[in-house]
């Protein structure tokens, strides 16, 4: 068909037949979604989108909202799978059900606009669709309830009563307020009630469990798709009879029901509770016109399968006995006669022979068009194609920050107008444009030609951030105090009295007043009630297994002496790292330059965003070795990719600067992994990287020896003989030591005299906590790469004996519902053979494999395809307790989980979890006779515990202690174990504190010298732009701790994300801090500058060219004039803020000094 004659996406035909099957054909990249919602748009109908799985139902579903001019004309819909297997035993997650039913109850009364169904979905039989609307009722202001009566009814309905309401389908009354979270509403409602009337109905919010604003009324979905009503019990046990032979009470399910309650899994005995069921089929109008993605018939056939293959598992299980198929899910010929009775667009990309209602389109395949940082013209690919495409072109950004970020790109390049969304592109007549559409796939059509480039075209391999689960921080501290976590018997510490037992809250009248107090057990069974008021005084006590705690008795005096002991140590350390830091701050060297076009060129190659901890590692390192102080700084983070790239970007500035590099590791095999990981780093850079290891020949090994005393070797890397006296660098600069701790006292000493005179970058897997890096920030310089412990989501952990058919149908349960699996195999030999296991027992799996022994670059790029789900289960080992976040991956399966410690197992369960999909934990062990009663115990708490909240806390304080041992030395453990870690590090804080104040002032205030820039113009976060003062305090602190251009960039993007566009005075804020970092980097003390001009304060020793200030007095002496020896007086009128900034930027340049070439 000839391009002329080719449908219009912007106009899709629709066939005016009903009941007729149409073909749409030649549909590419995001051209598909663009004409369903043409179609939705045109007609007054509904369109019911059927897809064959939910990673595609969840794309187009983002394409047609961006797409969308108006969600109110058009309201898109999904309708969520139930996200378990056939057959399972266990129900979804109530946030999936309430979205069910809230969609249900909408599509029910849906004229208009489009519902995104996967097959398998649309094949389930549902709740009537009668039951569902007649059980559903509103409470309005003013409406008087009985409350007995409500309760009874909510009971009913399967709403579940609580003490605290935290998620859909609970209810929690407390005289005349009345907590309760309806099914398909994003907040919980706080009801007050005026005697039996309703007075106020109010949101709340979940964490702080305040409440906010105010309803008028409010509607009160079931809570399940199963009725529990004494008429559907009945119902449900008569139904029961029929379909099953045998005692029905021997069967626990039947039990239950009969006990009104629901069993995990009753789901699929849905049908037992109605006379009869629905279908989507029912719900939908019957004017709806149904489009059919891809590959919808192959995906129905293969459901079918599946179903059958699990019906066929389960069917003999006499306690649980099922339904047949033909009960909870419809045929594929009934499907097929219930889709018929309605009009059909069917997108296919494969030739049909018939030409009789097939459409084909006018698009074509996107192109990639990849930015390349490292050429001379990096956007040379999207020039070529803009030249080549005659017509308009958009540019889809992921966010609003990402935006800006673009725009910057292509500044002075060419001229690229903002606009607000799609459609307001479309009616424009600008050619080329950029708006915020986070979409994956790119466009292209013609008659109008017409192109949206997205990121993933502009950047190709770069992992977005976007879709990072974000995690939100918990403050361990504040985890650890709170009382409602404290179990009876848990040991604490008392300042005063030492460590004893937790026993509860009490409350005791004392002089006629009831006061609340905590009842503390003692040795002897003393006790202590300490008032609530006195909390700060107690701690929970961590440091080793709560067992094996200390108990003090009281007022014997043995707490006394340890805590004199524990201060005397701690003042010993706090002298020992005060002493070393002065020294260190009394050395010097040339600061090295930084030069950011071949560093960005350099990261290019660096596929992944950086996380916040490596980024702000990272920038803490460059801040290091671009100042006069020699660098020691300590990386912390678990074994990954993080620390690594840390100490590449390092020995690359160090090269750069025409320095040597060091590289030292404990072991040869370390060393040769190392090697190869650098050579594959630094493959497009002039940079010679050798190895020193005895696996080398002895000729080999003086080659190497040779060309470092030459100059000729820029990095090399090798075990501690390095440092041997007989081997001589030609200009050693950087040394980086991989895994301290793991050398001997010999070598750890000739490190100590190295310190004062060389950077080291020191890069260790021990974790260090919060509260000792607080304590040490200042005193040794400690960057922590940590994964941040996830929000507290719920993971289904399972303890199972090693089983074939447990691991099939977990693995398949994700893949099914659009997921990933980790599969955690911890022994790199054996780890393909566990590929093959894998791929033999679930052939429809794509497998494959990670550990850190692997080259990065085949690391990254497994780790990258996993990411981008080009496959679904990953078999790795540890190496995935740290790196980027794989939102997708809701499984993970950990063989031998009995080798595991209790934090190494919350750490790596924590790599699963996100809010709307349950997560999954499989630990894998041997029969219990061949585990240790340790392991049986670790194993069994990790499974009562399901909460990733204050468990991961406690469970990561065995890694502290060992952390502080690292940083403090072995002799503090005995003070550690007698005190309790918590409260030993508040005291060494409390030491360092006051020891600094004698000893360092003078010092600390000396580092404490920015520069002070007043423009006259108002440089603020303005309240009524963010009225919350504690935030807008930690974003002034973030801003002026900003030590370069790219992080202010990331700054102000993340505050565009967070709070929209950014008032004037904010703006200003931004560009002073750019000033700021160029002028304190030149040695500039002060500017104030106005309309009429202004001054220019230099420090004593600053870093200009002097001769070209002279230059400028002499050549322009109306404009500038010396004002005392270290002050410029600048004689210039300013309209406005802009010439301030510009005149500045120009100045900078002009007096920086330029290094002879």
């Amino acid at each position: 068909m000839s391009e002329s004659i080719r449908q219009n996406v912007l106009s899709p035909i629709v066939s005016a037949n009903e009941q007729q099957k149409t073909y749409w054909s030649r549909l590419y990249g995001s051209a598909k979604s663009l004409a369903v919602i043409n179609l939705a748009s045109q007609i007054e109908a509904p369109v019911i989108l059927i897809t064959k799985d939910v990673i595609t139902a969840v794309n187009l579903i983002s394409e047609l909202e961006n797409f969308s001019g108006n969600s109110k004309i058009v309201p898109i819909k999904y309708f969520p799978d139930w996200e378990i297997l056939p057959y399972d035993n266990f129900s979804p997650y109530q946030d999936i059900v309430s979205e069910r039913l809230q969609t249900l109850h909408e599509v029910a009364n849906l004229s208009r606009g489009i519902l995104v169904v996967t097959i398998s979905t649309i094949m389930h039989y549902l709740l009537p669709k009668d039951h569902l609307l007649s059980n559903s009722f509103s409470l309005d202001l003013g409406q008087k309830i009985d409350i007995d009566a409500f309760k009874n009814e909510l009971s009913q309905q399967g709403y579940n009563f609580v003490m605290q309401v935290t998620e859909h389908g609970e209810v929690s009354i407390r005289g005349s307020l009345i907590d309760i979270y309806p099914m398909g509403k994003n907040k919980p409602f706080r009801i007050d009630l005026f005697d039996n009337e309703i007075d106020s109905i109010r949101f709340f919010d979940v964490e702080t469990q305040r409440s906010g604003e105010k309803t008028n009324s409010l509607r009160i979905l079931p809570a399940r798709e199963i009725s529990l009503t004494d008429k559907h019990i009945a119902l449900f046990r008569e139904n029961w009879r029929t379909h099953f032979s045998g005692n029905p009470n021997q069967c626990q399910i039947y039990r239950d029901v009969s006990q009104v309650i629901a069993p995990p899994g009753i789901e699929y005995y849905l049908s037992l509770f109605y006379k009869e069921t629905s279908t989507l089929f029912d719900y939908i109008d019957d004017d709806s016109i149904l489009v059919f993605d891809e590959e919808i018939n192959a995906t129905a056939e293969l459901f079918w399968d599946d179903i059958a293959t699990r019906y066929k598992q389960k069917c003999t299980d006499k306690e649980r006995p099922i339904l047949s198929p033909e009960s909870i899910f419809l045929s594929i010929e009934n499907f097929n006669m219930l889709s018929d009775r309605y009009s059909q667009i069917h997108i296919t990309n494969i030739k049909i022979n018939s030409e009789k209602n097939v459409g084909q389109y006018n698009s074509s395949i996107p192109i990639s068009t990849p930015i390349d940082a490292r050429a001379k013209d990096p956007l040379k690919l999207v020039n070529q194609f803009l030249d080549k495409f005659k017509g308009r072109v958009l540019i889809a950004a992921e966010t609003k920050g990402r935006l800006e970020t673009i725009l910057e790109l292509f500044k002075g390049k060419m001229n690229l107008s903002k606009v607000n969304g799609w459609n307001n592109f479309l009616d424009s007549k600008i050619n080329f444009a950029i708006t915020v559409m986070p979409i994956e796939n790119g466009l292209i059509i013609r008659n109008p030609n017409i192109a949206i480039i997205t990121e993933a075209q502009l950047f190709g391999e770069r992992a977005m951030q976007r879709r990072l689960r974000k995690r939100q921080k918990v403050d361990a501290d504040t985890v650890i105090r709170n009382l409602t976590e404290l179990r009876e018997g848990s040991p604490v510490v008392h300042e005063q009295h030492g460590v004893g037992r937790y026993h509860g809250l009490i409350a005791i009248q004392i002089g006629g007043i009831l006061g609340e107090f905590i009842h503390l057990e003692y040795a002897d069974k003393a006790k202590l009630y300490v008032p609530v008021s006195a909390l700060d005084l107690i701690s929970r006590y961590t440091g080793i297994d709560p067992d094996n705690a200390p108990l003090h008795s009281l007022g014997s005096g043995h707490w006394q002496k340890v805590k004199r002991k524990a201060v005397e140590k701690a003042y010993d350390i706090a002298a020992e790292l005060l002493e070393l830091h002065s020294r260190r701050a009394a050395k010097k060297r040339q600061p090295y330059t930084f030069d950011q076009d071949e560093y960005f060129s350099f990261i290019q190659n660096f596929p992944f965003e950086e996380t916040a901890g490596q980024q702000e590692a990272i920038n803490s390192m460059i801040d290091d070795l671009i100042s006069s102080n020699p660098m020691d700084r300590l990386i912390c983070g678990d074994a990954g990719f993080g620390k690594t790239e840390v100490a590449m970007r390092a020995a690359f500035i160090a090269v750069q600067n025409g320095k040597q590099v060091a590289l030292l590791v404990p072991t040869t095999l370390l060393a040769q992994q190392h090697h190869q990981n650098f050579i594959d780093r630094f493959a497009d850079w002039p940079i010679k990287i050798d190895l020193l290891s005895r696996f080398r020949t002895k000729k080999e090994q003086d080659i190497v020896l040779s060309d470092m005393n030459s100059g000729k070797t820029d990095i090399v890397i090798g075990t501690h003989k390095l440092l041997q006296d007989g081997i001589v660098f030609k200009n050693l600069g950087l040394i980086i030591i991989d895994e301290e701790h793991r050398y001997g006292v010999r070598q750890k000493e000739k490190f100590k005299s190295l310190r004062a005179e060389i950077d080291i970058l020191t890069l260790t897997a021990t974790p260090i906590p919060r509260t000792l890096n607080m304590a040490l920030s200042d005193l040794r310089e400690l960057s922590i790469i940590s994964t941040p412990p996830s929000r507290r989501l719920a993971v289904k952990t399972f303890v199972s004996e090693n089983n074939d058919s447990l691991i099939k149908e977990a693995i398949i349960r994700e893949i099914k519902r659009g997921g990933q699996v980790f599969y955690l195999h911890n022994n790199v030999k054996t780890i393909k053979e566990t590929v093959r296991r894998l791929n033999k027992i679930i052939p429809s799996a794509r497998v494959e494999f990670a550990h850190g022994k692997m080259p990065e670059k085949q690391l990254e790029s497994v780790m990258l395809d996993f990411y981008h789900r080009r496959f679904n289960v990953l078999v790795c080992t540890t190496i995935i307790e740290t790196g980027i976040d794989i939102p997708t991956a809701n499984t993970i399966i950990i063989e031998r989980a009995d080798k595991f410690g209790l934090a190494q197992l919350y750490q790596l369960r924590g790599r699963v979890g996100r809010s709307h999909h349950r997560a999954y934990a499989y630990l894998m062990v041997p029969e219990q006779k061949n585990m240790t009663a340790d392991a049986i115990k670790r194993l069994k708490a990790i499974e009562a515990l399901e909460e990733l909240g204050v468990g991961f806390t406690l469970a990561t304080h065995d890694l502290e202690i060992r952390g502080a041992g690292e940083i403090l030395g072995e002799g503090q453990s005995g003070h550690i174990q007698e005190i309790g870690f918590t409260l030993y590090m508040q005291l060494l804080d409390r030491v360092v504190r006051a020891m600094r104040e004698n000893k360092q002032l003078d010092l600390e205030q000396a580092f404490n010298n920015s520069t002070e820039i007043d423009l006259h113009i108002p440089a603020l976060i303005p309240e009524d732009f963010l009225p919350d003062v504690h935030l807008r305090l930690i974003l002034y602190k973030r801003i002026a701790n900003i030590k370069d251009e790219p992080q202010l960039i990331d700054m102000k993007e993340e505050m565009i994300d967070r709070f929209g566009r950014l008032p004037e005075p904010v703006n200003n804020l931004f560009d002073i801090a750019k000033l700021k970092q160029k002028a304190y980097s030149l040695g500039i003390r002060k500017i104030d500058m106005g309309t009429e001009g202004g001054r220019i304060y230099f420090k004593e020793n600053s870093n200009v060219d002097s001769k070209r200030i002279i230059d400028l007095i002499q050549s322009n002496p109306e404009h500038y004039k010396l004002d005392g020896q270290n002050k410029l007086k600048i004689n210039k009128e300013f309209i406005d803020k802009f010439s301030r900034i510009n005149f500045l930027e120009h100045f900078f340049d002009e007096i920086t000094l330029r290094v002879a070439a």
